[in-house]
């Protein structure tokens, strides 16, 4: 498998997506959303978005596996699987903030090897493979260099369902903003973990996420040189669908603070 001519490919494909969730946000009625459960929302872009994204994936590895977030396609593969967010930050896109993406991610054999996910608004591609290094717009890119929290801006999701931690988070919060430059809340997970794989931040932590949030921008990550855990300091994050993901030197100081809370 040449994975560096494989995520070529799927470049492109994501970026035909692109173009047409673009589109569509310069005419998208707010009154055509649906809702999976409480304040989880989705909309005709997010499920196009995914059979397009579907359609041509596809066609690269005929008998691979998908996981999506809309469930337009139900297949196990032995070998291959792909893991898509057709949309991340489908609600700011449905509020019209521009902050949301693609994502997509090639495991094989149950290892990552394809990373893609592309920032719309800002035309930025982030994008690895197997054997290669991290990118965003053919440029490389590395996480920083920030040695500590007191020097390092961070970045987090607030839950929007399934409340029973957020007393633990709250406090928690209240550390990381008291120990750092600051605390971010972007909207999008995939876009938090590739803008730490670029150095913009020192940090991303969130709970009870899925895997078509985190399965490219982890991969991303740690291709840019970056670590990634659970909130344990393993290697569970995908099962436990909780999410650290540092520099390489916030991860002790950061997993000190969440071990206190979680």
């Amino acid at each position: 498998m040449n994975y560096e001519l494989l995520c070529n490919k799927v470049i492109s494909i994501v970026k035909l997506t692109g173009n047409f969730i673009r589109k569509e946000a310069m005419q998208f009625d707010a009154q055509k959303i649906e809702y999976k459960g409480l304040n989880d929302m989705v909309s005709y872009v997010d499920k196009t978005a995914e059979q397009k994204l579907v359609q041509n994936l596809e066609k690269l590895i005929p008998d691979a596996g998908f996981i999506t977030e809309e469930k337009t396609i139900n297949r196990t593969g032995k070998t291959y699987t792909w893991i898509i967010d057709p949309l991340d930050g489908t609600t700011n896109f449905i509020h019209g903030i521009p902050t949301y993406g693609i994502s997509v991610a090639l495991y094989e054999d149950g290892f990552p090897v394809v990373g893609v996910v592309y920032e719309l608004n800002r035309g930025e591609m982030f994008y690895s493979y197997k054997g290669g290094l991290a990118f965003m717009n053919k440029k490389e890119i590395r996480v920083s260099i920030n040695p500590d929290l007191g020097s390092s801006l961070l970045a987090t999701g607030f839950p929007y369902y399934q409340f029973d931690k957020q007393p633990q988070y709250i406090k928690l919060l209240t550390e990381m903003m008291q120990k750092s430059h600051g605390v971010r809340r972007i909207g999008a997970a995939a876009i938090d973990l590739v803008y730490t794989a670029c150095g913009r931040f020192d940090a991303f932590f969130e709970y009870n996420l899925q895997q078509w949030d985190f399965a490219a921008g982890c991969f991303i990550v740690q291709q840019a040189g970056g670590e990634v855990y659970d909130f344990s300091g393993g290697n569970d994050y995908f099962e436990k669908r909780e999410i650290l993901a540092t520099n390489g030197k916030l991860t002790a100081e950061m997993l000190t603070a969440i071990k206190q809370y979680f």
